[in-house]
């Protein structure tokens, strides 16, 4: 049997499927939503897009302008036919390509999106390749297989071990950050985003005509996946990963013991002038060096060209109920670099420590125009409160892990915060 008949199996197994991945719109919809603030009309590159489910969703309900790529020709021909019949055939435009050779520009797009598809590539060489692509402040969407668990048992690590490398969120996240990227966010994908896979493809092969050359090899592999999948699903899942390069202006990095001195002027400074510079932040962060409460590797600097501390930007250990959470404050930008994407690139860097800390949620009480690009909300959402009066759209929590069980109830600030 020749490679050519297996190939053109499997496509035809796969014809007429919803989708070619685990997915569902509700999860397109929450990445979409943590990809925050786009352009009215943003350009977006679906990468691998199969038939086109995720491409049509983007389009209707972001605005945006889609260009689907994949390299099966009649993928893309259902896609254009249903484009076409939901009035979308404007907003899509359709390549066959090959998404390891892209031939756009840099900056052209908006919105680099790649569900179910990115193991075509690899997680490492998508991040490293498909940078370019994006315009400043733009941002990539992938989702991807992962372990769900730190020891996966013999028979799903044999069969992965022989497809393709998984890792857990955690690892993959971590891997976006040394690429420099930041985190936006995760969404560990539920089972029923298999369904919508695995039950439309089971149907696909049990009426499958296994005389045909290729189709008996491609029907016995789509049912022992299947079968792995049920039997060891516990082992491994799908996430979606949410993720933005970071600003290259600003160097961020853990603080070190050399740089107390100038982490104190910038803190007096920012919530005082440089006249006059305000003693009690300060003082603050210097208590809370001293405290329990204190996080080695949660109090991170933004360098300025040349080499000074531009924004400061801690987290340190709360409590809700009792149970330990992580609160961010203060955050601290020199006057001399205040509106100037130094407060931002810092609290997105000490997020990203946080998450790869294993820290699950984040509270942090601040401007609620201002904290909310990072992905905060109210915290009462979750059940949580001060232990004293703020207003409600002040007090924001942002979860940075959603797979374990987050507190609910009061929360409490360490000692030095007075409160």
């Amino acid at each position: 049997m020749s490679d050519n008949a297996l190939h053109d199996s499997f496509f035809a197994l796969h014809h007429g499927l919803p989708r070619q991945g685990p997915g569902s719109d509700t999860t397109t919809r929450r990445l979409l939503a943590l990809a925050g603030r786009l352009p009215e009309r943003p350009r977006v590159l679906d990468l691998g897009c199969g038939p086109g489910r995720s491409a049509l969703l983007l389009a209707a309900e972001a605005g945006a302008e889609v260009t689907a790529v994949d390299t099966h020709e009649p993928f893309l021909a259902e896609l254009r036919e249903t484009a076409a019949a939901r009035g979308l055939d404007g907003a899509i435009h359709t390549l066959n390509a090959d998404m390891g050779a892209l031939p756009f520009p840099d900056g052209s797009f908006d919105l680099v999106w790649a569900e179910s598809s990115v193991f075509v590539l690899g997680f490492d060489r998508a991040l490293a390749e498909w940078r370019r692509l994006l315009a400043p402040g733009g941002v990539l969407v992938l989702t991807e297989c992962v372990w769900t668990t730190a020891q996966p048992g013999p028979a799903a690590r044999a069969f992965w071990e022989d497809h393709y490398r998984l890792r857990t969120i955690a690892g993959n996240a971590a891997a976006a950050v040394e690429a420099g990227y930041h985190v936006l966010g995760t969404v560990p994908q539920p089972q029923s985003d298999w369904d919508e896979y695995y039950v439309p493809l089971a149907a696909h092969a049990d009426a499958a005509d296994t005389t045909v050359p290729g189709m008996a090899e491609a029907v016995a592999g789509a049912r022992a996946e299947i079968a792995l999948r049920r039997e060891h699903g516990a082992d491994y899942g799908y996430a979606g990963f949410v993720l933005r390069p970071a600003d290259p202006r600003w160097r961020t990095r853990p603080e070190t013991a050399a740089d107390a001195a100038e982490i104190r002027r910038v803190v007096a400074t920012a919530f005082g002038s440089e006249a006059e510079p305000s003693a009690t932040e300060a003082d603050l962060v210097e208590a809370l060096r001293l405290d329990e409460a204190w996080l080695p590797g949660l109090s991170y600097v933004a360098e300025a060209p040349d080499g000074t501390v531009a924004a400061h930007a801690l987290i340190t250990r709360c409590l809700v109920d009792g149970a330990p959470a992580a609160a961010l404050a203060p955050v601290s930008v020199a006057p001399a670099h205040q509106r100037t994407g130094a407060g931002q690139a810092v609290v997105r860097a000490v997020l990203d420590a946080a998450r790869l800390r294993g820290e699950p949620l984040v509270l942090v009480l601040g401007h609620p125009e201002y904290y909310p690009r990072f992905g905060f909300v109210r915290a009462s959402e979750y059940g949580i409160r001060p232990g004293f009066e703020v207003p409600d759209e002040a007090m924001m929590a942002l979860v940075l892990d959603g797979s374990v069980p987050l507190p609910s109830g009061t929360l409490a600030y360490p000692a030095p915060f007075g409160v």
